[in-house]
């Protein structure tokens, strides 16, 4: 949620920070601007409600503002409505023109996160007459920080960690200061950001994408520690002020990785990818040996021993990946012979269980900054209980906290609908599946079970050939009011992501039940012309699930069906059916959800809907 760019160096700021924020647009916003300095004069603000585009045309594209340091944001509302007056960002002084314009003010700032302890915080600075001019938490931020600093005639590395301090919340914090003209403090807790160098040249973002076309070299600020910036050199500070070293990461996605690529969207250039980047991921972890492939987990530092160990799992995700725990439990457990849990980590977080210290608790997250994820897995790590991450950002919080990293090799993902992410993530879990099978001694095909999940690439692209029969279906179904998924087993774990890809992108109410859940209330809702998807593709639970559908159908639903090739009656017993080719029926869902994946999409584009940035949605949910 909300995204941070900076710059420093010899170019024009605003340019930059204005193609900065556009490359962070898929985290979600609802208003923009830009705080730009020329050498000592006063930083001049803009700022605008609405699309990022009305921030471009307001600054002639960026050339209306002169000068070569900046800082600039997108904003998701939380405290104060979207407005020019809340929109970021924001001034230390007693300003009267919503914070825009010519700013004589000592501080001025950009926040992501939230400040719980705000209202304390503002009252404290009433009492020393200071003025609010807007409802945030970002304002009295920005004045805290300006009063620590006058007050104590402290540097600026000084003030913002006597800030720190006081503040309870979470906060990713980039400031400039009127009297130290060509450079940029900030400072982390929790909220991600990520400090760039080229020669001559620094960068702030909240994520990669935002200077990735600029540079690869980048500095990970770790939490309540602060940062000096100016043009190619950056200094890091800890929370007494003593300066700190910093290794430099190289990413190594690709700049054309974060663009469109002809594609119309990015989510279609992403479902798309699907193939290649689970191909990358499976050649990460199944190495050739002279006896055939094996599984190798030593980069994720899990061994036999510690495999043979664990009596339980606790898979703990949000959104989608707790999706892919929902699937990789079936899997897990059918495989293994092992008890497996999947929680949401919203809820998990606040739970007063009892968690077995001898237990594995796996975090699922695609940026490795989910705020409850990373919650999570620190109170698994307090109660002393292994923790291992899937994450796709290299060295993001979750990654660095976590005992154990599996990295999945998505590369960027820019549409706030996941697709490659997710299919990444599914086939870490099938390939821990099966590591945790073969060393547990659970299994004897393990070579056919390899042989399986090293087919699911091409596979994935022949369901990608049958798309045009999927969107002649959308635009069938594209004023539909109300669409069910149901499925049992792993059919029932695809449903809950096929559902969801539905409702986020094209606003249709969509629901996925347990098919034989259908009954206990449901199917009073099913009336004349009512959507209902089947999954089937379970062998031992098609006929179960299919009995359910016609059920269904003999109320007035019309009845879409997903299955593999092979299966039996499915043509004459649904209206539409779709097919994905067979592959072994614990790894199907990686098939399967691609063409509901499409459904959504197309849905989403023959209503006019924003495909990448729908409403209410951010990429990266990193405040509660």
């Amino acid at each position: 949620m909300c995204g941070i760019v900076g710059y420093v160096g010899g170019e024009q700021a605003a340019p930059v920070l204005l193609g900065g924020l556009a490359k962070l647009e898929y985290r979600g916003y609802d208003s923009a601007g830009l705080a730009v300095r020329d050498g000592e004069n006063p930083a001049v603000v803009v700022k605008t409600t609405g699309k990022l585009n009305n921030l471009i045309e307001k600054t002639d594209e960026g050339r209306a503002l002169t000068g070569t340091c900046g800082i600039g944001h997108t904003r998701w509302a939380t405290h104060g409505g979207p407005s020019q007056t809340n929109a970021h960002p924001h001034v230390s002084g007693n300003c009267t023109n919503s914070g825009s314009g010519v700013v004589e003010s000592e501080v001025v700032g950009v926040h992501n996160g939230i400040i719980e302890n705000y209202q304390e915080l503002k009252a404290k600075m009433e009492r020393h007459d200071y003025r609010f001019y807007s409802e945030t938490d970002t304002e009295v931020l920005i004045k805290l920080v300006d009063y620590y600093y006058h007050k104590y005639k402290m540097g600026p590395i000084d003030a913002l960690a006597k800030t720190i301090v006081r503040v309870r919340g979470s906060y990713a914090l980039a400031v400039m200061f009127s009297d130290h003209p060509g450079k940029i403090y900030v400072a982390r807790k929790e909220s991600p950001m990520i400090i760039g160098v080229n020669d001559g040249e620094s960068f702030i973002a909240s994520d990669v994408p935002a200077i990735l076309s600029h540079t690869r070299q980048v500095y990970y600020i770790g939490n309540l520690e602060m940062a000096e910036i100016s043009a190619g050199e950056v200094s890091f500070y800890n929370l007494d002020g003593d300066k700190i070293q910093k290794e430099i990461t190289t990413i190594e996605w690709d700049a054309e990785a974060a663009e469109r690529g002809g594609f119309e969207h990015f989510m279609m250039k992403e479902i798309h990818e699907q193939p290649k980047v689970v191909l990358d991921t499976l050649h990460k972890y199944i190495r050739k040996t002279d006896e055939g492939c094996d599984i190798d987990l030593g980069e994720v530092g899990l061994t036999d021993d510690m495999i043979r160990s664990y009596p339980s799992i606790y898979i703990v995700a949000c959104g989608s990946a707790w999706h892919v725990g929902m699937e990789a439990q079936y899997v897990l457990e059918e495989l293994c012979d092992l008890q497996v849990r999947v929680e949401l980590a919203s809820e998990f977080r606040y739970r007063k269980n009892r968690l077995p210290s001898d237990s594995l608790v796996i975090v699922i997250s695609q940026s490795g900054e989910t705020a409850d994820s990373l919650a999570a897995l620190r109170m698994a790590k307090e109660k002393g209980v292994s923790t291992l991450a899937i994450v796709n950002v290299i060295d993001s919080s979750i990654a660095r906290e976590a005992d154990h990293t599996m990295y999945t090799l998505a590369g960027p993902e820019i549409s706030v609908a996941t697709t490659k992410a997710y299919s990444c993530q599914l086939v870490c879990a099938y390939i821990l599946a099966l590591k945790f099978a073969l060393v547990r001694g659970c299994i004897e095909e393990y070579d056919t079970y390899i042989d399986e999940l090293l087919s699911i690439p091409e596979k994935m692209e022949k369901v990608l050939d049958d798309k045009e029969r999927i969107q002649w279906f959308a635009s069938k179904y594209s004023n539909a009011k109300d669409i069910f998924f149901i499925g049992r087993g792993i059919d029932y774990a695809i449903c809950l992501e096929g559902s969801l890809k539905m409702k986020e992108i094209s606003y249709i109410h969509s629901e996925a039940y347990a098919a034989g859940e259908m009954k206990h209330g449901t199917i009073s809702l099913i009336e004349d012309g009512t959507l209902v998807i089947g999954v089937l593709t379970q062998t031992d639970l098609y006929e179960k699930t299919l009995s359910n559908m016609m059920e269904c159908k003999s109320r007035g639903a019309y009845l879409m069906g997903l299955t593999s090739y092979g299966k039996y009656d499915v043509e004459d017993s649904v209206n539409f059916a779709v097919y994905v080719p067979k592959v072994d029926e614990h790894f199907i869902g990686s098939l399967a959800i691609i063409p509901l994946q499409l459904l959504g999409y197309y849905l989403s584009v023959s209503k006019g809907l924003d495909v990448d940035k729908p409403r209410n949605l951010a990429k990266s949910v990193t405040v509660e």
